[in-house]
């Protein structure tokens, strides 16, 4: 299993007329801590794009617990619990300062052969860089 840890405080433009965040920015905190833990593996969406395979979300789900609000420090736990293959999912947790658990939620992903449009194996670089979470 892998997992990481990202930090992002709520600015006011995310949030609704009562002071919450919106519910269509919780998609936007995955991504931000999806490409962040990307990254901290040694390989970036970007490079993954340059090696000409990109990683379209087939699956969203997000359960929402208790309000994140503005200018709230939220920590996002994020899990890849089974190695990745065609597919890979990302698990997500979002808590408060206070350690309150805010939302739950998860992403799946396909990798894609740009040239061709069609799904495909991750290119070797990233099976070697998830190889070790994976008990390889």
């Amino acid at each position: 299993m892998f997992s990481y840890k990202h930090q992002v405080r709520v600015r006011y433009a995310e949030t609704d007329n009562m002071g919450y965040v919106y519910y269509g920015n919780y998609a936007a905190y995955y991504e931000v801590a999806r490409t962040e833990m990307l990254r901290s593996t040694g390989i970036s969406y970007k490079e993954l794009e340059d090696m000409g395979v990109m990683l379209p979300v087939i699956e969203l789900h997000s359960q929402y617990i208790k309000a994140a609000k503005y200018d709230d420090l939220i920590t996002i736990n994020i899990y890849i619990r089974e190695k990745p293959g065609i597919r890979i999912k990302f698990e997500y947790e979002l808590f408060n300062e206070e350690g309150e658990l805010l939302n739950t939620g998860s992403t799946q992903l396909v990798f894609v052969d740009m040239e061709r449009n069609r799904p495909c194996r991750p290119p070797a670089i990233f099976q070697e860089k998830m190889a070790p979470f994976f008990g390889e």
